[in-house]
């Protein structure tokens, strides 16, 4: 855990919080951990869908241009 948080522009050292206080801290990293792996797998989805419809439309053109 990071020494330091930082609110509002103000810096707590964690060493100074309780238990509940600590737990909270502990909860808002493992949530900007997973925030942060959400985005990543997002944005996986997002190239691999780009991908497989740019597939398709070449694949439909294709047969388009091989019928004429």
């Amino acid at each position: 855990m990071q020494n330091v948080i930082n609110i509002d522009g103000k810096e707590y050292p964690t060493e100074a919080f309780d238990d509940t206080q600590k737990y909270i801290v502990t909860q808002i990293r493992h949530l900007q951990a997973k925030q942060l792996q959400a985005k990543m797998e997002l944005d996986q989805v997002q190239v691999a869908l780009q991908v497989y419809t740019n597939q398709l439309i070449a694949s439909v053109k294709k047969e388009e241009n091989s019928n004429e």
